[in-house]
């Protein structure tokens, strides 16, 4: 599957993941920072299912692993740097640990190797409940979608998946058929036998527990190499609520693999 990208910048290839409901625009504000401040040639790519790559009834992650797998090549990229958030997280630990030769280091944000709780339940029947076909204004959308998710900031985000189409009408961008239909799949633990020793830096933020204290030997399990640095003040989508922390704990790791 070819997938969608971005780029920015030049030198030292590295690869960002965007999360589930997202897109590699997500992420556009960091790579651009990155590209600015050091020698990086960065590769945003929309998942399966997800911004602007192809849809398909496939959506797991060895099949997302395996995209990424075939974007490195087709794009020549020698070992690059994949830096994955939530669900992009997942995809660039199963990367790691199946293609361990293809990759120079890893980058994990605010996710654990560990099965999670399939807790987006309410999102999906808010997006489910906006009938693309009939509505006739963005805001419309957001009216339905607040019954369900009140914040505000969500909200924007979920909706940046709606588009306007040629017809003037509205569509998804992303395969909220199959996401609704397979989201069990995005929320399953790494294989127990998986491991890559690879430098590997796990970011989680503090106000988050999708990475708790006990999930870091579990981490280390899989990841020997693995570090773990902390963001105060930042839950979830720490890169968005603490970027300057983020930045520093990114920047300081890959200066390090440069030395």
């Amino acid at each position: 599957m070819k997938l969608y990208f971005q780029e920015v910048g030049a030198g030292t290839p590295l690869l960002i993941l965007h999360g589930l409901f997202g897109s590699g625009d997500n992420w556009m504000t960091i790579a651009r920072r990155l590209a600015e401040e050091g020698n990086y040639h960065i590769y945003l790519p929309d998942l399966r299912n997800h911004g602007r790559s192809p849809h398909s009834e496939e959506w797991t992650y060895e099949a997302m692993s395996e995209d990424v797998r075939a974007f490195i090549e087709e794009h020549a990229l020698q070992r690059p740097i994949v830096l994955g958030h939530s669900m992009g997280g997942k995809v660039t630990m199963w990367l790691a640990c199946r293609y361990p030769e293809l990759l120079r280091a890893i980058v994990v944000a605010d996710i654990a190797p560990r099965a999670y709780p399939v807790h987006h339940d309410t999102i999906i029947e808010g997006l489910l409940a906006i009938s693309v076909e009939t509505i006739k204004s963005r805001r419309e959308a957001d009216q339905i979608l607040s019954r369900y998710v009140p914040e505000t900031g969500v909200r924007q985000f979920l909706l940046k998946n709606l588009y306007r189409t040629e017809e003037g009408g509205y569509a998804w961008r992303m395969n909220l058929k199959v996401i609704a239909n397979q989201l069990s799949n995005v929320v399953e633990g790494l294989p127990g036998n998986y491991r890559a020793d690879l430098p590997a830096l796990f970011i989680r933020g503090l106000n988050s527990d999708y990475v708790r204290d006990e999930d870091i030997p579990v981490i280390k399990q899989h990841f020997p190499r693995a570090r773990i640095a902390d963001i105060a003040g930042a839950g979830h989508w720490l890169h968005a609520e603490q970027p300057e922390q983020f930045l520093q704990h990114l920047k300081s790791f890959l200066q390090e693999l440069d030395a």
